[in-house]
């Protein structure tokens, strides 16, 4: 945007316009690294305040062990590997099982021991049986509550501030990060990412009405990309697909992984049309192809 690149990973794409923007529940937040993504933006001249980055305060945290066990099922897998290590699938599976630590909880640092302690004793069976270090909770407890009000700032009740604003009449508009064909329900089984990807989590993952979403905005590449391993039917293995990956500069955000690349897949996009209920498209990235 005005001839300067912004990368993000946690944060929306609107706060480089210094609007409101919203972290739903629907996320699980890694808060060091989304404070280090505040500290880079920041460095951009883009001002991130608490009126200007709202996070809510029922998001679960990925926390160090999260990565830990990550790691360590990635090292299991071998050639099966799925490719994640961020902690992004264990958050999850603790947010289901209901022991996860969550960003209201740093309200009560107490219970935060205690809530850790409880899930590190869980986690550590694995690590000590895949013959991994054993996590500590006491370190973890202690690197929390050093950042504690860094986060704590920016929390609220999401579903709340959304409401008020659909009270205002304001615009809003809801940002997915991940295709549809990673949804852990719609997509390509088990390759995918551990929540809903869908459109739909849109209203699930902030707290809001699926009656307040009017219209929903699909956007797909003119060619297909992918990040790791899992099907790709029209991948393409040769020089083509490796001119497409240098012309669209197709390596991950945050990993800096590159991406394979194959034609444009109509029966895919089709597929996650009629899944997210999309009303409109937006086809990107068609000067790559030219030439071709």
């Amino acid at each position: 945007m005005d001839g300067k690149t912004y990368k993000l990973s946690l944060l929306p794409s609107g706060i480089v316009r210094e609007k409101l923007s919203v972290i739903g529940s629907g996320v699980v937040v890694d808060p060091w690294a989304l404070l280090n993504e505040i500290k880079k933006i920041s460095e951009q001249g883009i001002t991130i305040s608490p009126d200007k980055l709202v996070l809510a305060d029922n998001a679960s945290l990925i926390l160090d062990i999260h990565q830990k066990i990550d790691l360590a099922r990635e090292k299991k897998r071998g050639k099966n590997k799925i490719g994640t290590t961020g902690g992004i699938g264990p958050a999850y599976e603790d947010k289901v099982a209901r022991r996860g630590i969550r960003v209201a909880d740093l309200d009560s640092p107490d219970q935060v021991l205690s809530k850790l302690e409880d899930q590190f004793a869980y986690h550590n069976i694995f690590l000590k049986d895949a013959d991994e270090e054993i996590a500590s909770a006491e370190e973890t407890f202690k690197d929390l509550m050093a950042i504690s009000d860094d986060i704590r700032q920016f929390a609220q009740p999401v579903w709340k501030t959304m409401d008020e604003l659909r009270a205002q009449g304001s615009r809003i508009l809801f940002e997915g990060a991940q295709g549809v064909m990673l949804d852990v329900d719609h997509g390509t089984y088990p390759f995918v990412t551990s929540s809903n990807t869908v459109a739909g989590q849109a209203a699930a993952g902030t707290g809001t009405g699926p009656t307040s979403i009017n219209y929903v905005l699909g956007i797909t590449k003119a060619y297909t990309t992918r990040v790791g391993s899992g099907p790709f039917p029209t991948e393409l293995l040769d020089e083509i697909g490796q001119t497409l990956g240098e012309r669209g500069h197709e390596f991950g955000v945050v990993t800096g992984r590159k991406r394979r690349c194959g034609w444009f897949d109509a029966v895919m996009v089709k597929q996650a049309i009629k899944t997210s209920g999309i009303t409109g498209i937006a086809l990107t990235k068609m000067d790559v192809l030219d030439g071709f």
